[in-house]
């Protein structure tokens, strides 16, 4: 373990009240009046931006006018975890984002969100309203209200947040970093203990308990790690890990991320026990050269077709760019694929203290598929590899 192992960086109090300010400086110039935030286990991120709270069993939201304090909107279950954890003070309990069985408990205070609805359609002008989580916001919240603000205008908000999430404080950064340590000495852990006849699932349980045992919160929030191996699994884009045995001479591909603090590092490594077949050594020496080239082109106000460019022209020269089903950078923090992505097809720019993730996947080989993926923070002047592990271990593959 590195020389901080024992430091344990952490976002301060006062950076989010700050968020929550500049965020409304973004509605005030939409002229939106209120944005109601909704998160659940699938992407806890902004609620947990804004408040510092990701539900354990519920989905959770806030609700924010333009002229107004915040409120956090809590399920019955994790309410006293929510009053625990939360940097905004009012916090309601509301059903609708509670268990989803519908579990009643006996609470004092119990809402639910038409109530909350009225309650901010007396106290504020409500002339439009915004919302942050466009792909899992919930019907039943949706029509509450529409049933209390009937003629206001409904507009997504989430691009408002990402504006602010894209350029990361120190703070963040510093987290970032912790993940980008844990994940990495948790995979050159893991690594040594491979050995043929233990499963996919063995080699899940030391991924998961080395990083706890390091200080993570949790796995990557978008994956549980992924050890897909042989030919038929490693074709799977994704997967659930199985009781498989892993052999020699066959791709293993070591996929995983962990979370601290509730920020995101990650890492995806081929692993091949044993003598290492010819063909698998020159693709994965071309796959870490695409990611090294695109790595050595990011800096700030860079494209995302700039760097699609550089990572598919390697590919094509080396022969292999049929293998590649898509663009290799993709942004990372909260979550672990987060907006923007960096599209092939659109201009996406690069600011400085953005962090990301290449991902150079190779797919649909004779003997199967593989990714090399590694995390980096934007910076001035080019980038910074947060997670260390790839660049000693690929060397294996160079002899």
């Amino acid at each position: 373990m590195s020389e901080s192992a024992n430091t344990w960086p952490i976002i301060p109090v006062d950076e989010f009240p700050r968020r929550i300010q500049a965020f409304k400086e973004k509605m005030s110039q939409q002229e939106i009046d209120l944005v109601v935030v909704f998160s659940n286990i699938l992407d806890p991120s902004a609620v947990r931006y804004f408040a510092d709270v990701a539900s354990i069993n519920e989905s959770v939201a806030i609700v924010i006018p333009l002229d107004g304090e915040p409120i956090l909107c809590s399920g019955q279950a994790c309410h006293e975890w929510s009053r625990y954890k939360s940097k905004i003070k009012d916090i309601r309990i509301m059903p609708e984002v509670g268990e989803v069985s519908g579990v009643e408990y006996s609470l004092e205070g119990l809402l639910d969100f038409e109530d909350l609805f009225k309650e901010l359609r007396a106290r504020y002008q409500v002339r439009k309203i915004g919302i942050i989580g466009d792909l899992i916001f919930p019907y039943e919240i949706y029509r509450k209200l529409l049933r209390v603000f009937p003629e206001t205008p409904i507009t997504s908000a989430e691009m408002l947040m990402y504006q602010l999430r894209m350029h990361k404080s120190a703070h963040e950064l510093t987290c970032i970093r912790k993940s980008g340590q844990i994940i990495s000495d948790t995979f050159a852990y893991v690594a040594e203990r491979i050995q043929p006849g233990v499963t996919e699932l063995d080699i899940q349980a030391d991924i998961e308990g080395q990083m706890l045992r390091l200080g993570a919160e949790s796995y990557a929030n978008s994956f549980a790690p992924m050890i897909p191996s042989g030919p038929e699994r490693t074709n799977l884009c994704m997967n659930r890990n199985t009781l498989r045995q892993v052999r020699e001479g066959e791709i293993i591909d070591l996929q995983a991320g962990c979370v601290y603090e509730g920020y995101n590092a990650v890492i995806c490594t081929p692993v091949v026990l044993g003598t290492i077949p010819a063909e698998i050594k020159q693709a994965v020496q071309v796959a870490q050269t695409a990611l090294q080239l695109t790595a050595q082109a990011m800096k700030p106000g860079i494209s995302s077709r700039e760097l699609y460019a550089v990572y598919s022209a390697y590919l094509e020269r080396e022969g292999y760019r049929q293998y590649s089903p898509y663009g290799s950078v993709h942004s990372l923090g909260m979550l672990e694929c987060e907006t923007p992505f960096f599209s092939a097809a659109r201009d996406v720019y690069m600011v400085e203290h953005m962090a990301v993730a290449i991902d150079s996947y190779f797919k649909g080989l004779s003997w199967g598929s593989f990714r090399i993926e590694d995390t980096f923070i934007i910076q001035e002047d080019g980038c910074e590899l947060v997670t260390t592990f790839n660049e000693k271990y690929l060397q294996r593959y160079l002899s």
